[in-house]
């Protein structure tokens, strides 16, 4: 068996937070550690608020994810608040200095309904003047190409928690109109699968996406298309935005 423990184990295998060699970490780590409260949506395991109070934040910390699995293994790191429940969930009136969305988890919000549901209830999570920072693909790029079996980057080996040596890869299995659904297989070295995740992703352009914020009641303060915070030009595989609740 490969339980739901076991894929968070090895999220965090296959995606080590590490802000000091990874750059899209990196970006966010300086607003989280300069703010002083912060929701992290879509928080996954935790790893970021974690390592933000590790490395001394004082303020308030709290995590929001609907995988209870994540946030078991979240829960095991004291002194950040973890709350289970989607993005459109989240408690309006907290008065959070900054929201983040880190790891593409906004492309997880796929109607337009869940898209206007989150933003309204994450702009209501900010005080005035505060930021929401997120990433999501660019569509020009057309990443969901690259994952595929016959691609070698796209297939990951690696030893999990309980000394499996385990293959990872992905497959599409339908792309239509911005929405790409695909599927995530863990198995042994001898081919035998352990689990297979399905996840639909949408893949927003800027003009849709921007139309989105601008009807939630945020302004664009800065968009990049490079962790470096280059401009977002017509090669850009990331939107990366800067949304102030006005």
């Amino acid at each position: 068996m490969f339980s739901d423990a076991d894929a968070a184990a090895l999220y965090d295998v296959l995606n080590p937070w590490d802000p000091d060699r990874r750059a899209d970490d990196g970006f966010y780590f300086p607003l989280v550690m300069g703010s002083e409260s912060v929701l992290d949506v879509g928080c996954g395991t935790g790893a970021m608020l974690s390592l933000a109070r590790e490395r001394g934040h004082r303020g308030r910390l709290v995590g929001l994810d609907p995988d209870r699995a994540a946030l078991d293994r979240a829960r095991r790191r004291a002194e950040v608040e973890w709350v289970e429940g989607t993005a459109a969930e989240a408690r309006s009136g907290a008065g959070f200095d900054l929201a983040t969305m880190t790891g593409h988890a906004f492309q997880d919000l796929v109607t337009d309904q869940v898209v206007r549901d989150s933003l309204a209830a994450i702009h209501g999570t900010l005080r005035r003047g505060g930021r929401f920072v997120f990433e999501t693909r660019h569509p020009q790029a057309r990443a969901w190409e690259e994952w595929t079996a016959s691609n070698p980057d796209d297939v990951v080996e690696v030893v999990d928690e309980a000394g499996r040596a385990l293959r990872y890869w992905h497959d599409v299995d339908s792309v239509a109109d911005d929405v790409v659904t695909i599927r995530g297989t863990v198995a042994r070295l001898d081919g035998t699968v352990l689990r297979v995740f399905r996840e639909s992703l949408r893949f927003l352009d800027v003009a849709a996406l921007n139309g989105f914020l601008l009807e939630a009641g945020f302004e664009i303060e800065e968009q990049y298309g490079t962790w470096n915070r280059e401009p977002i030009t017509a090669s850009s595989r990331e939107i990366i935005t800067v949304a102030r609740r006005g």
